[in-house]
């Protein structure tokens, strides 16, 4: 009696560097930082670890990606001839969006480098108004990453300690969080437009 032939395996699923990502961003949302592992990712998309390091070389270079991915989620624009300060607000409250929509992903995006060309094109529009104020180069600069430090610095406070760090519960409440932001932020920019008055 004759064997009936074995039945092909299939072929392996077809993925790409951008499925890697996706798939990283998603693991990171559900479970947190430290669930993300390159043999979660393959198991996620259904192909074996080793086979992703053909499109990102190591773990860090997937949170590299995905800190890539989440600041260009947190684009924004402005409109042409809007003032300065409208533009700063534009830009933090886009970013803000971002970070909670993706809450477990805020300590990743406050000790990761972001790519230099990502991170200049996410502020452009910002430092552009801020230039046509006549506002110079280096204190615009300065006045944007420092909304963006209270930007992660206040995400993180609300979202919580990251997994592992012990058992600190969070204070407040959403909508405290929403109003202390706010008026952090207003706070900020009335500082700024004083500081920029005397240049």
């Amino acid at each position: 009696m004759s064997t009936p032939p074995r039945a092909k395996a299939g072929r392996p699923p077809q993925i790409g560097r951008e499925d890697i990502i996706t798939t990283s961003v998603r693991v990171i949302d559900a479970d947190g930082l430290d669930a993300l592992t390159m043999r979660r990712i393959g198991a996620e998309l259904d192909v074996t670890a080793m086979s992703l390091y053909r499109y990102l070389p190591n773990r860090d270079a997937v949170l590299a990606a995905v800190a890539d991915r989440l600041i260009g989620e947190a684009a924004f624009e402005v409109d042409p001839g809007a003032p300065w300060p409208e533009a700063l607000r534009r830009f933090a409250l886009a970013y803000r969006r971002m970070l909670m929509a993706h809450p477990r992903a805020a300590p990743l995006l406050a000790t990761h480098p972001v790519d230099l060309a990502t991170g200049r094109a996410l502020i452009a529009p910002a430092l552009e108004r801020l230039r046509a104020a006549g506002i110079p180069e280096e204190d615009g600069v300065a006045a944007v990453e420092s909304v963006g430090v209270y930007l992660l610095g206040h995400a993180l406070a609300q979202v919580g300690p990251p997994s592992g760090a012990g058992r600190v519960p969070r204070q407040g409440t959403a909508d405290g969080y929403e109003r202390c932001f706010n008026a952090g932020l207003n706070a900020m920019l009335a500082g700024f437009q004083q500081q920029f008055a005397r240049v």
